[in-house]
């Protein structure tokens, strides 16, 4: 009787030994680990629609700028959302780029890519009160000013509309 017991209680020590190795031996191996990369898990990739802003300059529209982006946005924070995340992408881009006029192609130096990226996920954070946005990406990006766009209307295309005014006075008729 003394023999089973002793071998019930050495199966039951070697039984707990080798539990608590095992856990031991995972968890040393999960804080091994390497963490992954920000473009690796736990972000959501949302893109809007082709979006066209008016620039507005000298209190007249100058122009459109559109742009089609998309985000890398964190999936847990996209989740907890209570308003529609391409509405409210939306919205900001427009107050954004009305608040910081950055569109400026009569320059030499046009668009600061980096800045404007930058600035609409700072932006766009710091509207939510977290950090939603991780990335911008520009899928498109254009500028049609107000002459570029009266040129490609159908009517100018087949003729149909009336040229401009002309400035210059007609040449006397020689008689």
């Amino acid at each position: 009787m003394i023999k089973f017991v002793l071998a019930a209680l050495w199966i039951c020590a070697v039984t707990v030994g080798t539990v608590l190795f095992s856990f031991q031996f995972s968890q040393a191996r999960n804080e091994a680990a390497p963490t992954p990369a920000a473009f690796f898990g736990g972000l959501e990739h949302i893109a809007t629609d082709m979006i066209s802003i008016p620039v507005v300059r000298k209190g007249g529209v100058d122009g459109y700028f559109l742009t089609k982006l998309s985000y890398s946005i964190d999936s847990e924070k996209l989740k907890t959302l209570s308003v529609p995340v391409n509405a409210m992408l939306v919205d900001e881009i427009f107050s954004y780029l009305y608040a910081n006029p950055q569109i400026d192609y009569e320059t030499s130096g046009g668009l600061d890519v980096v800045a404007f990226r930058e600035s609409l996920r700072d932006a766009i954070n710091k509207r939510v009160g977290d950090e939603l946005i991780h990335d911008v990406f520009i899928d498109q990006a254009d500028y049609l000013s107000k002459a570029e766009i009266r040129a490609n209307t159908p009517r100018q295309k087949i003729g149909l509309a009336e040229p401009a005014a002309k400035t210059e006075k007609p040449a006397p008729k020689a008689h």
